[in-house]
């Protein structure tokens, strides 16, 4: 798979290190020299250019990629670089940093950005799914479909302990996808029966509301 990413700051540098390291091929782009020496990504072809400029996607040869990711600290170059990739050379899949909360809303297909990836907002997850059993926590959300994947551990007064997940009326447009058992991810099948301290891991569509699962796992609303 190739993947070009814009941005060789800490944040692009790890990206393109993990590629490499599952053997995808990676293009780096950065206007600062400074970024270039220290990179020490020596297998990322790198391109020292502005990201946001039509000639240097031409050379990147951004139309032969599977992934962009838009990996600077500015927003306004993330968005900027998703658009032009998506509608200048039809990328496939375009992956944008969020840095700043405010802008959020704007990291959309409109502005052709079909995964944004909010660090405050992951950050924020990982924290409430860290302390919160028996809530549903929204972990994330893709822009382009509208579904979530949503986790809850299952407490011990769940209604849904000792229940067997075939037999469970799982509302319309939901999916279990995982269950984690201490350290142990499970791909569900019909005969798997829940246990207490379960995460689960589902996939729901726009239309579903986080209350009625959490009313059907937990038997009761989320804790206000």
């Amino acid at each position: 798979m190739k993947v070009v990413v814009a941005g060789a700051g800490s944040v692009g540098r790890s990206i393109a290190r993990e590629l490499l390291g599952h053997d995808h091929e990676v293009v780096l782009i950065d206007k600062s020299p400074a970024a270039m020496r220290v990179a020490q990504v020596p297998d990322a072809d790198w391109l020292l250019a502005d990201a946001c400029e039509l000639p240097t996607l031409e050379n990147a040869q951004v139309a032969d990629a599977d992934v962009v990711v838009g990996a600077t600290g500015d927003d306004k170059a993330n968005l900027v670089f998703s658009l032009l990739c998506k509608t200048e050379f039809g990328v496939p899949r375009t992956v944008a940093r969020v840095n700043n909360p405010r802008n959020e809303w704007m990291f959309d297909e409109s502005w052709g950005v079909d995964v944004a990836v909010s660090t405050p907002r992951i950050m924020t997850a990982m924290v409430e799914e860290a302390v919160a059993v028996g809530d549903v926590v929204k972990i994330f959300t893709f822009h382009q479909s509208g579904a979530d994947i949503l986790e809850i551990t299952l407490p011990s007064d769940s209604p849904l302990v000792g229940t067997r997940v075939g037999a469970i009326d799982w509302p319309a447009d939901s999916v279990l996808a995982c269950i984690v058992r201490g350290p142990l991810p499970i791909a569900p099948t019909p005969d798997d029966t829940l246990e207490a301290g379960d995460e689960l891991l589902l996939v729901t569509g726009r239309e579903v509301e986080p209350t009625v699962l959490q009313e059907l796992l937990v038997g009761r609303p989320a804790q206000t």
